[in-house]
């Protein structure tokens, strides 16, 4: 993948700075970079970012005000929490309102420049022990009767078999370059895969579409 174009959001200037200086080093390019949450959302359909690498705690909004504000101005962003906390609420709160990944910033610089490479590639990413938190509360949610989940279900669109088998491993947590190796295939055809069954069942992301397979015990 070639440079990912990225807006940072922290209200720490000399952290902000730092981390978009190592986003540039590593060949990414820094389109935006703001200091509140309001700020972010009034310039991220202009600066258009592959990935907003987002503080959880911010001086204005709330994070998942900022990440419900970023994803209507500009559909198709990702957004990777970075954040002192790993507080189970807030981490499933941003998951909920469509993060696609929640990193801690005790991470260290290898493992968050592989975050957002992977996040602009639209594969979850989690800090060690955030991403069984985050499928232990979707099986918790199934294992307690999703009612509206469990009405559609039903009336689910088909999927192709290969769609299917595809669903199965995004569920296990596996990412697409191990999806496509596991099953012979190209990067780019379990790209398109997982876009086509996202279009099909109207979901917006990785984390919804994990969901999902484990509400319907694709995971087993």
């Amino acid at each position: 993948m070639s440079g990912v174009r990225v807006m940072v959001v922290d209200d720490h200037p000399m952290w902000r700075e730092g981390v978009a200086r190592d986003l540039v080093e590593a060949g990414h390019e820094v389109v935006a970079s703001c200091g509140e949450g309001r700020q972010a959302i009034r310039v991220v359909a202009a600066a258009r970012p592959d990935v907003v690498v987002l503080d959880l705690q911010l001086p204005d909004i709330s994070g998942v005000e900022v990440i419900n504000g970023l994803r209507t101005a500009h559909p198709p962003v990702r957004v990777l929490m970075l954040s002192a906390s790993g507080e189970q609420q807030g981490v499933l709160d941003a998951v909920k309102a469509g993060a696609t990944g929640y990193l801690l910033k005790s991470a260290g610089l290898a493992e968050f420049l592989e975050a957002v490479r992977r996040t602009a590639a639209g594969d979850p990413v989690f800090t060690p022990g955030l991403a069984g938190l985050v499928l232990g509360e979707y099986r918790r949610l199934a294992a307690g009767g999703d009612h509206a989940a469990a009405g559609t279900q039903d009336a689910a669109p088909r999927l192709t078999d290969r769609e299917t088998e595809v669903l199965r491993l995004v569920a296990k947590g596996m990412s697409y370059r191990q999806i496509a190796e596991r099953l012979g295939l190209s990067h780019r055809t379990v790209q398109n895969h997982v876009q086509n069954t996202l279009g099909k069942l109207q979901l917006h992301n990785r984390v919804e579409l994990t969901r999902y397979a484990i509400e319907r015990g694709l995971d087993d």
